[in-house]
């Protein structure tokens, strides 16, 4: 949207930051809380670790090259290849900003009733957009300062619920919440991370300072998603629940927790408006970004309050089998096989056929205790197996 602009480190430290500030991460590590706190906390880190590893490698290419993170694919599956992992990456942020909207409504609704007596997620909603939609005319840039101050009083409030939480003798294992598996609690540690892998290229490569802003972006993402998931696993072992609603109402936080909600809501779903249109120019170049990205906060408008999210978990799984082998390939090619020019290929069918046999192995694999879980592993093999096919493949320049 700003085209050739070019943006600083601290201003990306505080984006990526703040986009970990959500009611996603909340939810996500609310999920893990049948671990317990320790065993939960064990599978965060690893999870994190494998994901921010796989984040810094994607961001890097994009701040290296200046390549969008949608256009980066074209080094490994050609143009047109790139077009069909665009119209997916659209439909994942469609899916992820009417989640958050979703999410983030349903629990202001809850609060909101319980505190004043409101009960309209429609009037929460069209307040949520229209605050966004102004986010979006300003701009990346523009919005910089103010995210920083919003991330920074989101910072203040969360902690406020952080020491809520663990001050109040919550239980450290609740045999009421249902099982989980070790490593399905480090696959969604993990694949939270992988979910903005098509998104942070689009501001590493804006970067003036690729080196140093890389590092701080991901290191910013993922020092605030731990402590969201941390927040989500505390909340749900002490109120037994993993319902965002009543964990804020039992923190008793009241007004704030209302603060916490809407502006992390916005604040996340900015990322996703924003990226929506700086995707839209892998089709179509000369496209007003910004429009685009009204359109599609209008639409996941429509989408989060017309649809259900029972679906969440199944829906970052469907992220993970996506990405994992998108970035195994594109990782083999660019950091082994040394490939970073975009030009010159169409459409690659082999990547592609590899790409779908990875997608394949991650869903037939889902119902398996994988260590580590599924995402490190498919990516691993992909990545193995575009090296070993590469002297099968040279000359293929179509």
């Amino acid at each position: 949207m700003e085209g050739k602009q070019r943006v600083s480190s601290a201003s990306q430290f505080f984006l990526w930051f703040g986009a970990s500030i959500s009611l996603a991460e909340i939810m996500t590590g609310a999920l893990i809380a049948p671990l317990g706190f320790e065993e939960g906390m064990k599978a965060i880190i690893i999870g994190h670790l494998i994901g921010a590893t796989i984040l810094f490698l994607a961001a890097w290419m994009s701040a290296t090259t200046r390549y969008g993170a949608l256009q980066a694919t074209r080094i490994s599956f050609g143009s047109v290849g790139s077009y069909g992992f665009t119209a997916l990456n659209l439909t994942q942020l469609l899916g992820w900003g009417s989640v958050m909207i979703a999410t983030g409504t349903t629990a202001l609704n809850g609060i909101s009733k319980q505190l004043f007596g409101f009960d309209n997620q429609w009037a929460w909603a069209i307040g949520v957009v229209a605050i966004l939609l102004i986010w979006v005319a300003l701009g990346l840039e523009k919005i910089s300062k103010l995210n920083v101050v919003a991330v920074s009083l989101l910072f203040l409030f969360t902690l406020v619920l952080a020491r809520v939480i663990f001050s109040s003798g919550a239980p450290m294992f609740n045999e009421s919440l249902e099982p989980i598996a070790f490593s399905t609690a480090v696959e969604l540690s993990a694949v939270m991370a992988l979910s903005f892998l098509p998104l942070i290229g689009d501001y590493t490569s804006q970067l003036k300072n690729p080196k140093t802003g890389t590092v701080v972006s991901v290191l910013g993402y993922s020092l605030g998603s731990t402590f969201m998931f941390t927040i989500g696993l505390g909340g749900s072992l002490f109120v037994g629940s993993s319902d965002i609603s009543a964990i804020m109402l039992a923190s008793g936080l009241g007004l704030m927790a209302l603060v916490i909600v809407f502006f992390s809501t916005i604040i996340t779903t900015f990322i996703d408006s924003y990226s929506s249109g700086i995707n839209m120019q892998n089709f179509f170049p000369k496209v007003n970004a910004k429009v685009v990205s009204f359109i599609f906060t209008i639409i996941a408008l429509f989408v989060a309050m017309l649809a259900t999210i029972d679906a969440y978990e199944s829906f970052l799984y469907f992220i993970g089998s996506i990405f994992s082998p998108l970035y195994g390939i594109l990782f083999a090619e660019f950091y082994v096989l040394r490939r970073r020019t975009i030009e010159g290929r169409r459409f690659v069918w082999p990547t592609m056929l590899l790409w779908v046999a990875g997608l394949v192995l991650y869903q037939l694999t889902l119902d398996m205790d994988v260590p580590l879980g599924h995402a490190i592993w498919v990516l691993i093999i992909c990545f193995i197996a575009r090296i070993v096919m590469e002297p099968f493949m040279r000359g293929n320049k179509k």
